[in-house]
Parts: structure tokens; C-alpha cells; sequence
């Protein structure tokens, strides 16, 4: 499976993090499975994309020329797509995908977590996503979820278009058992 991971770019972050995206990293090789992500060399990514290299697994990075004009693609990967602009990067990214998980990160990762959830939502796709709750990194986002399943803005049923893992073992059993179960019409 192509395993696409959304986090954060930030070498700034506590070191809990970069040991959570490790972890990640090796689940994703043990598991035979390959990663494609933002294609950086920066951060939590950077972190995941080393670790899953250095255990001989596959990476492919996928980033926008304005960023590889950076200096900042992670020159180690298998494979990197260089696209015209953010907007294409996750079109790739969401193509070329079997799972969604997101570790912890910014507006950017929130960003791309939000949309994969939308496109799931109005049934693009029934691919799993799952957000690694890192030290409760995500709990105001799971309250602010509930806040919207709460005040009707969003249909109970769509619950179960993510799910919150404590960690990446937890993260991999519910990709292992993961059933799509029925297809909801967004507006029925």
C-alpha cells in the first residue's frame, strides 16, 4: 500500500514528535508498504522520510517547484513529483494513495487532513484516514469535531470517516481491519 503521511515541516517541535514519525516510519516498512508525502527534508517529514530510508523502505515526495527551488526536497527518495503549485502536490498525493494518516503539524496539515475528509465525506473516495493523536496533539480538533456533530453542521453518521490513534501501532490495526462500511450521500 502507498501510505500518505500529512505533518508537520517544523524542526522546532518538541522531540516527542519526531519520535512518534519515526515510529510511523517503521510501521510503514514492516508492514511491506510505502510512504508518499510532501517530499521535504524538513521536520516531522523529514524525520519520517529518513527513517523509512533507513530501513530500506520505499519513499516518494511529492512537492511544488517553489518549494524544491528551496533547497528543501529530501534528496534521498525513490521518486519525487514536482508539481506546479501546493493544490497539485495533494491532487498527486490523494491519486496516488491507498491510506491517509496525519501526525501532527500545522495549518498545512490541517489543511490537507480537512480536505482528504471532505473528498471521503462526498464519497471521491472510501480510502481510511486516521490522525495519530500524538500526547493529545489533536483532542481540541476531536472536540471541535463533536462540536459539529453536536450543532447538526454535520451529519453523526460521518463519525466514522476518520479515526483518532493513540499511536502508530494502534493507526496500523485500524488500517489492517478497516472496512469502508455503507457509502453516505453527503446530501440525502
Amino acid at each position: 500500500m502507498n501510505i500518505c503521511v500529512f505533518c508537520s515541516s517544523s524542526n522546532h517541535i518538541d522531540g516527542f514528535y519526531f519520535e512518534e514519525a519515526r515510529s510511523l516510519g517503521k510501521f510503514i516498512v514492516a508492514g511491506d508498504h510505502s510512504l508518499v508525502y510532501g517530499g521535504t527534508n524538513l521536520g516531522l517529514m523529514g524525520a519520517l522520510a529518513q527513517t523509512v530510508k533507513e530501513q530500506s523502505g520505499k519513499v516518494t515526495g511529492v512537492i511544488p517547484r517553489f518549494m524544491q527551488q528551496k533547497g528543501i526536497a529530501y534528496r534521498e527518495v525513490d521518486e519525487l513529483i514536482i508539481t506546479k503549485s501546493l493544490r497539485e502536490r495533494k491532487a498527486v498525493m490523494e491519486q496516488v494513495s491507498d491510506v491517509f494518516i496525519g501526525l501532527p503539524g500545522g495549518f498545512g496539515t490541517l489543511e490537507e487532513l480537512l480536505e482528504v475528509i471532505t473528498l471521503k465525506q462526498v464519497q471521491h473516495h472510501q480510502k481510511p484516514i486516521v490522525l495519530i493523536n500524538t500526547r493529545g496533539f489533536f483532542n481540541s480538533l476531536r472536540s471541535f469535531f463533536d462540536h459539529l456533530f453536536m450543532q447538526k453542521f454535520s451529519n453523526e453518521r460521518f463519525r466514522s470517516l476518520f479515526f483518532f490513534a493513540d499511536n502508530a501501532a494502534q493507526a496500523f490495526e485500524y488500517i489492517r481491519n478497516y472496512n469502508p462500511g455503507p457509502a453516505y450521500s453527503k446530501w440525502a
